[in-house]
């Protein structure tokens, strides 16, 4: 695999060989501190050009510049394009690499996300304007206000309700759709209220939790990934005991900390819900 000093040698060189690459901008992980590097990460690139034509859907100046990629994704030109006129081009090399190069024709926004300058040919009078220090405060856990804390514990109680009856009705992909990205994603929300509490909230767990295990005790971290079933659905009834005994040890911390009132009443009425299912969907199986 290509070192990351070739791999930056390389993409400067083509902006550099290019009178019409006016700017490069680093994102991504890279260009946060605080992400551990390693030799999976992208790069996220991006170029930017004043007129985007000659680089729009045109993947041959690519391979041209960077070689044959294993295989290649332009978001553009798919079925559902953003269309908003810049052009990305992500690709995995033979060696392992990933580029993320984009070509964008507009005055770069500063939103606080991680981002270094590269090079910049116009030196401020183009597009791109002086960048603080990068560093992660973007990605920060954010405290939950009282609405935000009883709003991800009524969602994560309420729709529990589709995780049981899809068991019931044996719908598989369902159950693991309800319970794997509409549960989990409250669940996650509150594990991030949680490490804030107990770590402060100027830290960022990471993308969909990455993070979690460095942060979380040992014990909690445990039964967090007992949350993760098979497909069979005893496994999957375990997995949802465990995930809502979790989210009530966390919730509870959280509400104790910001002095925020959670509503046992609401858990209790979905697990009576969720006993009732259980039993009656076991009946069932057996009838048939």
């Amino acid at each position: 695999m290509r070192t990351k000093q070739e791999m930056m040698d390389l993409i400067l060189n083509v902006a550099k060989a290019d009178e019409r690459i006016r700017s490069v901008l680093l994102v991504g992980s890279r260009a946060n501190p605080a992400v551990p590097e390693d030799i999976y990460q992208d790069y996220d690139i991006t170029y930017f050009v004043r007129d985007i034509t000659p680089f729009y859907n045109n993947p041959a100046w690519v391979e041209e510049c960077y070689g044959k990629p294993l295989i290649m994704q332009m978001p553009e030109v798919m079925r559902y394009p953003e269309g908003d006129g810049h052009f990305t081009y992500m690709m995995i090399y033979p060696d392992g690499v990933r580029i993320d190069l984009s070509f964008d024709f507009r005055k770069y926004t500063d939103t606080g996300e991680p981002a270094v300058i590269l090079l910049d040919k116009d030196n401020g009078r183009g597009f791109l304007p002086p960048l603080p220090v990068p560093g992660d405060k973007y990605w920060h856990i954010k405290p939950p206000s009282p609405l935000f804390y009883y709003s991800c514990c009524n969602n994560f109680w309420w729709c529990l309700n589709n995780v049981a009856r899809g068991i019931a009705r044996d719908e598989l992909p369902y159950v693991m759709h309800m319970l794997n990205c509409v549960v989990r994603s409250e669940l996650h929300d509150m594990i991030n209220y949680y490490i804030g509490v107990k770590h402060g909230f100027n830290l960022s767990t990471g993308k969909e939790g990455k993070y979690f295990k460095k942060y979380l005790p040992a014990e909690l971290y445990a039964q967090y990934t007992a949350t993760y079933s098979g497909s069979n659905y005893t496994e999957i009834w375990a997995a949802t005991d465990t995930m809502c005994n979790l989210f009530h040890t966390l919730a509870l911390a959280v509400a104790g900390h910001f002095g925020f009132t959670y509503r046992q009443e609401e858990e209790d009425g979905m697990r009576e819900y969720l006993r009732m299912v259980n039993i009656n969907s076991q009946g069932l199986q057996k009838s048939l």
